[in-house]
């Protein structure tokens, strides 16, 4: 097992600031002593790399800034960069300006909607001489006065009336964006003209615009994550005519317009593109929600109310709950009817093991329509029989239903053994289970089935710690450790990792068949799991083959679970192991080496490979 880092408080005490102070203040107040000290965990130990040292390292060079702006597109597209303002200080506002003029790509415009308060003129504000400033050199900005300040929505929206171009570019008033923010979306584009939604990384900016830190490195369109938080944000850019299909902003709910508007969005487009560079700044200031997460709570309200109707459009019933972490959020989904459920256990001798396992899925589980499977794999020890019919008793006793099936080879081949089970199985979902692994969560098969009954999805995975309270697997990303990788190994489970990543329901490439739930017709319909993978990576191999069909695999934080990892098999300590281990290595490799080579889509590519904790590469 991994030793988790303990918090370096050197560190930590090199970034006190005016602000971190503030912020910390906050956090304290909100979360209480150990809540806080996990937060401060999760924001202080995760990356060896600085962000200001990771991005001195990244930033374009001149010689690329030069290239971008001689680029000739094969068709030359419009970006109408739309800009709601409201008394916008002079500096925030010229930065603003100024950092649209600068983009590599020129065919821009920008349109500026002020609501600011009139004054003598009614057609001018205190920011209209400013503008005015911009406007006689640069003829692609679009300015107009408001009649009245309708609210960011209304603002928003009489802005987008003012463009003209084939996409919509969305920038708050006090931001700004970096020189090649909309030549990687142009260049985006131009690789997947069907896209109807662009986004891209981004970062925090102090008010003074100096130091830049919070980094949001997102992965591609991950629907149940955006569910969870509206990790798209800045900066968006929409197809105009798909902007226009999905209504725009709607002021029902202003204060988190942006997040209705995305999944309005989403749900149109054809194709979703993620740019994994940051191209927008973040600007921190007072009166920013980025300084103070806690002080606009209508707007998470409105956040809940977007997921929701989300919902409604797609057909999906569940309720939605915010979780203590502003801007973050649950979504419970009701489970449909009473379908039956096979949990699935291989078994080899280590009774102890088993019965604690069974134990707790008959304490805990309060789903009726369960069975569990125990596929007896080559068991040599005597009392191992004895205890299979003490369990059938006991099981008969509190009236469930456990059946002990013989696997019928010899050796151990972790997939033909589960194969087997399934096959013996009468669920419509199984439940693929360690017999070292002990129930956390009493509404457990809910929970699954409410996440895999959804259509299109496949399969969900749990969130499973050591016994030491450490997290064992939060997911699994593809890459990491050469071929595949658990997320968040040995953190302390009170924490939620980088951006609450551990702690929200989101779509993954891969997780461990260690407790998975899978849709018996999906398993069936990809041939079970692969007998090549003998002992390593099948359960990676079969999620990708699941995810290959169309199918998501769903990480689910809310099915928790105790497991000792590989306890029952041992370590690859003989030359026999270890040949085998590496050849399945390598049969990963030569089988799924797109992704290998392209990266994880869940996972940003600018995170290393080298560890598990979204540490910045270097």
């Amino acid at each position: 097992m991994r030793k988790h880092t303990k918090l370096d408080w050197g560190r930590m005490l090199g970034h006190l600031s005016p602000y971190n102070l503030k912020k910390a203040a906050l956090y304290l107040r909100h979360f209480g002593v150990k809540g806080f000290l996990a937060k401060l965990n999760d924001r202080f130990e995760y990356s060896e790399v600085s962000y200001e040292q990771w991005r001195s390292e990244n930033l374009p060079a001149q010689e690329e800034l030069e290239r971008q702006r001689r680029w000739k597109p094969k068709e030359k597209k419009r970006y109408s960069i739309v800009v709601p303002l409201y008394r916008t200080p002079e500096k925030f506002l010229r930065r603003m300006i100024e950092s649209v003029q600068e983009q590599t790509y020129g065919e821009w415009e920008l349109c500026l909607a002020d609501a600011s308060p009139c004054g003598e003129k009614k057609e001018e504000t205190e920011l209209t001489a400013v503008i005015r400033e911009y406007r006689k050199t640069d003829g692609r900005i679009k300015y107009c006065v408001l009649e009245s300040n309708a609210g960011i929505s209304a603002n928003t929206n009489r802005a987008v009336k003012m463009a003209s171009g084939d996409y919509l570019c969305f920038l708050d008033h006090d931001d700004f964006l970096a020189p090649e923010a909309l030549y990687e979306f142009a260049a985006a584009a131009q690789r997947k003209p069907q896209a109807g939604v662009f986004y891209s990384d981004e970062d925090k900016v102090s008010a003074d615009g100096t130091e830049y830190f919070q980094p949001h490195f997102k992965p591609d369109f991950n629907q149940d994550l955006l569910r969870s938080n509206n990790y798209i944000c800045h900066f968006l850019c929409v197809d105009r005519e798909l902007a226009q299909r999905a209504g725009l902003f709607d002021e029902a709910f202003d204060g988190a317009q942006d997040y209705d508007f995305i999944f309005r969005c989403t749900e149109l487009a054809k194709e979703i593109v993620h740019v994994p560079k940051v191209l927008y700044h973040w600007r921190v200031h007072s009166s920013s929600t980025s300084d103070n997460p806690f002080s606009k709570d209508y707007a998470y309200e409105a956040g809940r109310r977007a997921i929701e109707a989300h919902l409604a459009r797609c057909g999906l019933k569940g309720r939605v709950e915010r979780r203590r972490e502003p801007g973050f959020y649950r979504v419970i989904y009701e489970t449909q009817g009473r379908p039956s459920v096979s949990v699935v256990i291989p078994n080899k001798d280590h009774r102890e093991d088993l019965d604690q396992c069974l134990k707790s899925l008959w304490d805990k589980t309060t789903y009726p329509e369960y069975e569990i499977i125990v596929v007896e794999n080559n068991s040599t020890e005597p009392e191992t029989f004895a205890y299979y019919k003490a369990a059938e008793q006991e099981a008969a006793r509190r009236g469930k239903t456990l059946k002990i099936v013989r696997w019928p080879g010899s050796g151990f081949n972790y997939p033909q053994i589960n194969n087997f089970g399934v096959e013996k199985a009468g669920g419509e979902y199984i439940v693929l289970l360690n017999n070292d692994v002990t129930v956390i969560t009493e509404g457990w098969i809910e929970e699954f089935l409410s996440v895999c009954q959804r259509p299109g999805t496949g399969a969900a995975g749990a969130r499973l710690y050591y016994p030491d309270n450490t997290i064992q697997h939060a997911g699994i990303i593809i890459g990491i450790g050469g071929v595949a990788g658990s997320l968040f190994t040995g953190m302390p489970a009170a924490q939620s990792g980088y951006m609450n990543k551990a702690a929200l329901l989101q779509d993954l490439s891969a997780v461990t068949a260690a407790c998975m739930m899978v849709k018996k017709s999906v398993y069936e319909e990809v041939g079970g799991m692969d007998a090549a993978f003998s002992v390593a990576f099948n359960d990676v191999d079969l999620c990708l083959r699941i995810r290959e069909k169309g199918y998501l695999i769903v990480y689910d934080p809310y099915v928790e679970m105790y497991h000792h990892e590989s306890k029952t098999r041992g370590t690859e300590d003989t030359k026999e192991k270890i040949r085998r281990f590496q050849s399945e290595i390598e049969l990963m490799r030569s089988r799924w080496i797109k992704i290998l080579k392209e990266g994880d889509p869940y996972y940003n590519p600018n995170f290393s490979l080298k560890t598990w904790k979204y540490e910045l590469k270097h």
